[in-house]
């Protein structure tokens, strides 16, 4: 899909937390499931939550050994598990395709086990795919992108063995705590810049 769609599926769904609930009691029949980790799941949820098709998002820890871990054994760095959101979305509206072309401009997947001041394992670059064309998507789309990075992508891409949804209050975390310090000092400022450069890529900036 061209970027100048892809940024209208973004800047016209500019939704509230309430507009998200609504959306998910009129669920399409049929939804896929994306499992991407880009960093703190929180920021990661704030730059997917707006876009058009997508039904909801689940912050969540995936690929690690330790069977429903806590958000405190997480920060461990000693589960395997990276922090990740379950993106659940409508395949008519919105593709797997489009959501891990906008991956790489919510997040920095060239530096590893780190995204800003965040660093560990958990806060890997990571694509977990759930069947066979999910992976070759994947695999291309880094192929795609790579030209627009210095540095080489460092995503991990495997396939998905397990998720595990992150605590209640992690959940729609920068909507519910607009004013909380995190939120202020990184997510908001980290979903104003995926938006500008969805605008420069559309102008072919």
């Amino acid at each position: 899909m061209k970027l100048k769609v892809l940024l209208a599926l973004f800047m016209s769904a500019i939704v509230s937390a309430t507009a998200v609930a609504a959306d998910e009691k009129s669920a399409p029949a049929k939804t896929e499931e994306a499992i991407l980790g880009g960093g703190c799941f929180w920021c990661t949820e704030g730059c997917y939550l707006p876009i058009k098709g997508v039904v909801k998002v689940i912050s969540g820890y995936s690929g690690g050994h330790v069977e429903n871990p806590t958000y405190e054994q997480v920060c461990t760095k000693t589960t395997g598990h990276a922090e990740v959101i379950k993106v659940v979305f409508d395949p008519t509206v919105v593709s797997y395709k489009d959501l891990v072309d906008l991956f790489w401009y919510a997040h920095d997947p060239t530096t590893l086990n780190r995204q800003g001041n965040d660093s560990g394992p958990q806060y890997r670059s990571v694509i977990y795919y759930t069947n066979d064309a999910q992976k070759k998507i994947a695999e291309a789309s880094v192929k795609e992108h790579q030209k627009e990075f210095k540095d080489p992508i460092v995503t991990e891409i495997a396939p998905l063995k397990n998720f595990y949804a992150a605590e209640d209050y992690h959940q729609d975390f920068a909507n519910k705590n607009p004013n909380q310090g995190y939120v202020c000092a990184v997510v908001k400022p980290k979903v104003e810049k995926f938006t500008k450069k969805l605008k420069e890529l559309s102008k072919g900036k």
